[in-house]
């Protein structure tokens, strides 16, 4: 008895504070931050993957909004958390991969400040032209730009973002000559859109939805490499004569860097069971948000990659933004 509570011990001691603070983890609610207003896509999927956490973890994960600053915000707070596997961040395409090339002085390092939990979802994004606009495909509407160089304008929520930045491509590759017009978020974009105050929009989907079922919007191209199943109608950008073009948007689950990896994994397990739960797949199959679990691991060279692809645009353009 004596030599094998003397093991157990010896073992203890190995495994370390990591493994025995992951053995009683969690013993109190979590907090999920997520960097933008309640009631969009973002926090509905935020909020659906919190309540199974939950679930699976015996606690409840509480969501926190905190949006402004292009995700900043929210961001900058959860890097500075204490790194313990109970304040989480909802990132995303913006705070992950784009903002370190767009600020000069960013408060936070995607690299330096998180690790990876999982990849959650990602989703294409839709080009929309007004009923108005005399064009019916991809090519008809590049045709046209082309036709009256600087005369057609593309809306997006702001510089820098992942919308702008898909228009943007989209002129790079197409050589369409369009003016971009930014606007303080979605509604006032999409009411510029309606009104034919500009004449296209790469925007998220399920926005958009809504007018193109009206017959208000005509989408002509998902920005993404395949179709998607609320729109299967209409083509991808790169099927419409455009190889190689893709965009989008997307969100992983993060923690702060010196989270333990007991936690983490932790963490991972159960999140990625809530994702590849049949009830959720269908929820978010019609918000066109394509559910992509992942291990810890893919979620950072996922974001480098990422980063990678943008940071010749970015630096083309000259887009630098004042934090």
């Amino acid at each position: 008895m004596r030599t094998f509570i003397a093991a157990l011990f010896a073992a203890l001691a190995c495994a370390g504070p990591d493994a025995a603070f992951a053995q009683q983890f969690p013993g109190k609610p979590l907090k999920l931050v997520v960097p933008y207003a309640p009631g969009g896509s973002t926090d509905q999927l935020a909020r659906a993957v919190a309540e199974r956490l939950g679930a699976s973890l015996g606690q409840p994960v509480i969501i926190e909004n905190k949006p402004g600053a292009n995700t900043i915000i929210g961001a900058d707070a959860v890097a500075k958390s204490a790194p313990d596997g109970y304040t989480l961040f909802m990132g995303s395409s913006a705070s992950l991969a784009v903002n370190p090339l767009l600020y000069a002085r960013l408060p936070y390092d995607p690299v330096r400040d998180f690790t990876g939990v999982t990849m959650l979802a990602g989703s294409p994004l839709v080009m929309v032209v007004p009923a108005a606009v005399p064009a019916s495909t991809v090519k008809e509407f590049v045709a046209l730009a082309k036709a009256k160089p600087g005369s057609l304008n593309f809306a997006s929520v702001g510089n820098g973002n992942p919308l702008h930045l898909a228009g943007e491509l989209f002129k790079s590759m197409t050589g369409a000559d369009m003016v971009h017009v930014p606007y303080n978020g979605s509604a006032p974009a999409l009411t510029a859109l309606l009104g034919n105050q500009v004449q296209t929009m790469f925007d998220v989907i399920l926005t958009s939805q809504p007018h193109i079922r009206a017959g208000k919007l005509r989408a002509l191209g998902i920005t993404g490499t395949k179709r998607v199943p609320i729109l299967p109608e209409v083509p991808t950008i790169a099927e419409s004569g455009y190889p190689g073009y893709e965009a989008g948007i997307w969100f992983a689950l993060v923690a702060p860097k010196a989270t333990p990896a007991p936690v983490v994994q932790r963490l991972n397990a159960e999140a990625t069971k809530a994702l590849r739960q049949p009830e959720m797949k269908a929820r978010f199959d019609g918000m066109a948000l394509e559910l992509v679990p992942s291990t810890p691991e893919e979620v950072g060279a996922f974001a480098s990659r990422e980063q990678a692809k943008w940071a010749k645009l970015v630096k083309d353009l000259n887009i630098r933004l004042e934090q």
